[in-house]
């Protein structure tokens, strides 16, 4: 993927499917490394990171992420999950941010030269092939790796490039100490998410 120092790039973060790759991959995502690797590889304008979050709990195990991202550099973007019981009668929860996503890239776009997508999702094609016929560079980031490969071939076809997160891992990875670290402050095993892939692993969230 190449960058130039002057162009005025931003990152639109789709939450659950980045937390579901990286997960399937093995390792947790550093958010304030993230932050930091792409304001070296130019004018970082706004970092928004989407997810939806289930109304009606006390405690919501994303939370502490969402709040530290929000004094972080980073623009959150919530809206309530829905939650329904599906043919089996198991409780299930969707949310999902893609309409967010898709206005806020195009409502941005004529004040970006480079606009980065970390999802998979091949729902976003068109919204690609619309930023590109305003002029901005769009590449995604996800994998081919995990099994199925996260990334769906309409829109990895459409970017103008492709980021392996793999390869982008050892730039933004949670040290794995510091994970296990939480675990055993939380005194159990990682939690479980939800479909909107709102769980907080041992170890996502940054340090002040």
């Amino acid at each position: 993927m190449t960058f130039y120092p002057n162009e005025r790039i931003a990152l639109f973060i789709d939450g659950a499917n980045l937390f579901s790759a990286a997960r399937n991959l093995g390792f947790d995502i550093d958010y304030r490394r993230l932050l930091a690797e792409f304001g070296k590889r130019g004018r970082l304008t706004r970092a928004y990171y989407y997810t939806a979050l289930l109304e009606g709990e006390e405690y919501s195990p994303i939370r502490p992420l969402i709040d530290w991202l929000d004094y972080n550099g980073y623009t959150v973007v919530t809206k309530p999950a829905k939650e329904f019981t599906d043919s089996q009668g198991r409780r299930r929860i969707k949310g999902s941010m893609d309409i967010e996503l898709a206005c806020d890239m195009l409502d941005l776009s004529p004040r970006l030269d480079h606009a980065i997508l970390f999802s998979g999702d091949g729902g976003f094609r068109r919204l690609a092939e619309a930023v590109q016929a305003r002029g901005v560079r769009v590449s995604v980031v996800s994998t081919v790796r995990s099994s199925p490969p996260m990334i769906a071939d309409e829109l990895r076809r459409q970017a103008d490039h492709f980021m392996e997160l793999t390869d982008l891992a050892p730039l933004i990875m949670r040290d794995p100490a510091i994970r296990e670290q939480a675990q055993r402050e939380r005194g159990g095993p990682a939690m479980e998410d939800d479909d909107t892939g709102n769980a907080l692993p041992p170890g996502l969230m940054g340090r002040r």
